[in-house]
């Protein structure tokens, strides 16, 4: 027999949501668990492997007896727990801090339960993995990781196992499973062969994965008793059952040498950075609300008697996990999975609500607000780590009859502007826009007062094609809806390049957008109906462009404050397309450029070559304009994930319309009645930032997160309190250390600090929060989590992602 050995793993891949509701998801888990325990009493060698941690906690609330069994069997190692999260998400859509609170839940799980963690990452089935996940996975206990997607079709790598390394060092071990991470029920002959074949002969240790898969099942007594037979045929390598621990230990024991890979494992399924807008709108706005009442709830329960509701903001940050599923947040599920979805993100948008609005509220209700004749309150909290000078929107029933201006905290004036209300009514409710400037993580008190039926002078050049202000300057051009110059006056450089904006492409790929790299098939543009002026005031000036496709309409509005160093587009889209995709591109002038996407927690750069890419909250082209000069472009968004650079011009896409759950190679017949994504109305916003230069020197990276997370902005009343009309709680020293999360520690009475390095250079940063001092060096693209204790005497320390 040869010295080469297979480590069959035999697992049950469990989709809890695809081609059915969570519900049956949820039975599928216990049937298969129970299956699980029942051949380990059949057969003494088998070894189960399982990851998702939420479904232990599923078994556990409604199987008490089969949760005990699976745990006896973990202490005997025969039930081996992987993954070390609540789920299998999504690997590139879900912010970073998401990836965070996988581990931190799953890990401490499975410690308070059984006594272990589990050390191995597994994301079998997502359609795709992030650059940042080494470094993430490392800091949550985990120093191997198993995929299998992309495959060998889809990306070459320097063999079945290497080090996997991420831009801030970190490495993990990791392996690209052959063939298919399950099997059919029967003798497994055909999944060794398939997945022998993929494999180098000569590495003495490999691992193949079996079992019934997706819906659930497990290994079969067939496949147990298949491979008896086909390891004593003696013509294979050694077939053993085991685990990916033990093969992992093997293999680093063996000192074979293994290469190392830099960088993310891409592509398969580009068509989920896009399918279903619904939910990537859902995710974004959830995990942004969440980590906001994480915020102010640390400082409403450090400066009150308010507790600090950590097991309902737990519950929600579950709900967002669980949603992050990859079927899920891919757009991959069935359309009435997503009426769960809506639900379950709902609930959690509200838990975190709750946990704000009792938060703000207890601060405002403490803030010194002396009465004055017709004078009304308003405190707006910044919930950003360094000073927020924005426009902020608030609805307003006072005075109705008079026009408003506004003083700030020392009485000097402050710019406000009447705007569209939301309510539709005669006079008494308007709406109206503020020059705000808040301090880090605090709150300023504005006083708004009635101002006779005048407002101040508009102090932005605009016309219906033309706004300028002291910083940039655009010209709309009708024909097209885009600009012809976009102009960043401080750098005096003009980074518009002609080409067409709202670009309908034909797209007759399935729901995953399997076997496509690029969405390039151009099937017509939006024709601009309309280009006119729509508001002028002291704050800012708009300009409102409607289009027109086929049965659809495009609506934007762009947008440019007195202070704006930014330009936003404010979308509205009525879509009704069917089988097509609508990108919306900024063709820039820009030649020889570098594409630099946001992923979680970091940055990447890819090439400039139109393939359909995943990013964050913002996208860059930087390179040179005609003449020389060096310039760029980057383009923010609040809930958009599939892109692409073309050269100098970036492409997000806005609305993708395949049918749910359908899989090639099926055929659609043309008397079928089908549902098709993303029809109707839908509202997110860009932002553009044209820069000299790079694109860390335009402060993107804090742009996108004043996007995402705007200022809060609350009307009040007069009271006296203990609290100033203008505080901070919370400050950093370094420009390209953001601060993403403030929370309470999960053990003990601590705060917990959670930063990353976002411009990748290494840089020492001080942060201040609530009275304490944070001090520390970051290497380039490093995330740090930090434990502050309320006790001051009690010293800051830098931990783990799970806070250990």
């Amino acid at each position: 027999m040869t010295a080469r050995e297979l480590h069959m793993i035999g697992n049950a891949h469990i989709d809890p949501v695809w081609l059915w509701q969570w519900p049956e998801g949820y039975q599928e888990v216990r049937a298969t668990f129970q299956s699980a325990i029942d051949r380990m009493e059949e057969y003494p060698e088998f070894v189960f492997t399982c990851d998702s941690v939420l479904y232990l906690a599923w078994v556990e609330e409604h199987d008490p007896d089969l949760f005990a069994r699976i745990g006896k069997r973990i202490a005997d190692g025969r039930w081996q727990q992987v993954g070390g999260w609540w789920i299998e998400p999504d690997c590139n859509l879900p912010g970073g801090e998401s990836f965070v609170r996988q581990a931190l839940y799953s890990q401490r799980y499975l410690k308070s339960r059984f006594g272990v963690t589990s050390t191995v990452g597994c994301n079998v089935d997502p359609f795709g993995h992030n650059a940042a996940l080494p470094q993430i996975l490392a800091k949550s206990g985990m120093d191997a990781y198993v995929f299998m997607r992309p495959g060998p079709h889809e990306m070459a790598l320097p063999g079945p196992y290497f080090w996997w390394e991420s831009a801030d060092g970190t490495r993990v071990l990791t392996y690209r499973i052959p063939h298919e991470y399950c099997s059919s029920g029967t003798d497994l002959g055909y999944q060794i062969d398939k997945s022998l074949a993929q494999l180098p002969p000569d590495v003495p240790d490999l691992m193949v994965f079996y079992g019934v898969g997706n819906h659930g099942g497990g290994p079969t007594k067939a496949n147990l008793d298949s491979i008896r037979r086909l390891d004593a045929t003696g013509g294979l390598p050694r077939l053993r059952c085991s685990s990916p621990r033990e093969f992992f230990d093997r293999l680093v024991a063996s000192g074979v040498d293994i290469p190392v890979h830099a960088g993310e494992l891409q592509h398969h399924a580009v068509g989920c950075y896009s399918a279903h807008s619904g939910v990537k709108r859902w995710n974004r706005r959830a995990e942004n609300l969440l980590a906001r009442a994480e915020k102010w709830a640390s400082v409403a329960a450090a400066l009150s008697d308010v507790e600090y509701p950590l097991a309902d903001l737990t519950s929600a940050w579950k709900l967002v996990l669980f949603n992050q599923f990859h079927d899920t947040l891919g757009g991959a599920a069935i359309e009435p999975a997503y009426e769960d979805s809506r639900d379950q993100y709902g609930h959690a948008v509200s838990l975190a609500g709750e946990a704000f609005n009792r938060s703000v509220q207890t601060l405002a209700r403490r803030i010194d607000i002396q009465q004055e004749p017709d004078m009304t309150p308003l405190v707006v909290f910044n919930p950003h780590p360094w000073r927020l000078v924005a426009d902020i929107d608030f609805e307003f029933g006072g005075f109705a009859a008079f026009g408003a201006r506004a003083v700030d905290d020392e009485g000097n004036p402050v710019a406000v502007q009447r705007t569209r209300s939301k309510a539709t009514v005669n006079g008494w409710r308007r709406r109206l826009t503020l020059a705000a400037d808040v301090p880090p993580l605090g709150y300023r008190v504005y006083r708004i007062h009635p101002a006779g039926d005048t407002e101040g002078a508009p102090a932005i050049t605009a016309t219906d094609t033309r706004l300028e202000n002291e910083f940039v300057a655009l010209e709309i051009d009708p024909s097209t809806g885009w600009l012809s110059s976009l102009r960043d006056k401080v750098s005096d450089v003009d980074v518009a390049g002609g080409g067409a904006h709202g670009v309908v492409i034909d797209d007759r790929s399935d729901t995953w957008g399997h076997r496509v790299r690029a969405y390039d098939k151009v099937a017509g543009t939006f024709a601009p109906r309309s280009v006119r002026l729509v508001e002028h005031g002291p704050v800012r000036a708009v300009v409102r462009v409607v289009s027109e496709y086929g049965s659809s309409t495009l609506t934007e509005e762009y947008v440019l404050g007195v202070r704006d160093r930014h330009v936003e587009v404010r979308v509205t889209l009525d879509w009704h397309e069917k089988q097509k995709l609508l990108k919306l591109r900024f063709p820039t002038a820009l030649s020889s450029a570098e594409a630099t996407f946001e992923i979680p927690y970091g940055h990447l750069v890819r090439p400039a070559n139109g393939s359909e890419e995943a990013a964050q909250a913002w996208v860059d082209v930087s390179g040179e304009l005609p003449g020389g000069r060096r310039a760029g472009l980057a383009v923010l968004n609040d809930g958009k994930y599939g892109h692409d650079v073309l050269g100098g011009d970036i492409g997000v896409t806005a609305a993708r319309s395949p049918v749910y759950a359908w899989h090639e190679p099926k055929e659609l017949d043309p008397e079928e009645l089908y549902t098709f994504q993303d029809q109707g109305r839908q509202e997110f916003t860009c932002r553009l930032v044209p820069h000299g230069g790079d694109w860390r020197a335009a402060s993107v990276v804090r742009l996108a997160a004043e996007l995402n997370q705007p200022a809060f902005p609350l009307l009040e009343s007069y009271h006296d309190g203990d609290l100033p009309a203008v505080r901070s709680f919370m400050a950093v020293s370094d420009g390209s250390v953001v601060p993403t999360v403030l929370k309470a520690a999960e053990d003990g009475d601590a705060l917990v600090v959670r930063a990353y390095e976002t411009a990748g250079r290494a840089c020492d940063a001080t942060i201040e929060v609530l009275g304490r001092t944070v001090t520390a060096s970051f290497g380039p693209a490093e995330i740090k989590t930090f434990l502050v204790p309320h006790d001051v005497d009690a010293p800051v320390v830098e931990t783990d992602m799970i806070e250990w």
